[in-house]
């Protein structure tokens, strides 16, 4: 199995190199990333739940896939290719906003990334990968602003960075 690597960028997103992912994560280096949020027709995003074995955020709840870019992979590309490998379902994705944000974990990672957010639309139930995803369910975004500050520990950094700068731009950005 080859170790998968990330694009390292600068704060432009122009791309600067290649690394190992868990080194990025060590010496948190700013790399690109993209975060999908899946809508059904009742407005309700399609939440994952990450497996419990993931080496940070395990069983965490956050939005319905996130990754990294392959080199020469689009971001729509990227986030169908893995919306497949973790959700078992493709569908039509759209490039909505992008940020830069740092977090770091108890475990000495820390992610530094250049996200991209992507957003699509579905309405069937997904094949859940149990390598990627312990759980999955439909939630209003209401509902979801309402449960993460009610629990903000059961939720992942980046989902929660979104939530608070980007809440209404989703909101409205949805297909």
């Amino acid at each position: 199995m080859t170790e998968e690597h990330v694009i390292l960028v600068n704060e432009n997103d122009e791309q600067i190199g290649t690394m190992p992912k868990l080194e990025a994560h060590e010496k948190a280096l700013l790399h690109r990333a993209f975060s999908v949020f899946i809508f059904n027709d009742n407005n309700e995003l399609m939440l994952q739940q990450r497996a419990r074995h993931k080496y940070h955020s395990p069983l965490l709840w956050t939005n319905t896939c996130c990754s990294h870019q392959r080199e020469g992979e689009s971001n729509l590309e990227a986030g169908k290719r893995r919306l497949m490998e973790e959700m078992g379902f493709v569908t039509h994705l759209k490039e909505s906003i992008s940020f830069i944000y740092k977090a770091p974990f108890d475990n000495g990672l820390t992610e530094h990334e250049y996200d991209h957010v992507l957003i699509g639309h579905f309405n069937d139930e997904p094949t859940i990968n149990p390598d990627e995803v312990e759980a999955w369910k439909w939630m209003s975004l209401e509902a979801v602003k309402v449960d993460i500050e009610l629990h903000p520990e059961q939720y992942t950094a980046w989902f929660k960075i979104i939530f608070d700068k980007f809440y209404e731009h989703i909101n409205i950005s949805k297909l």
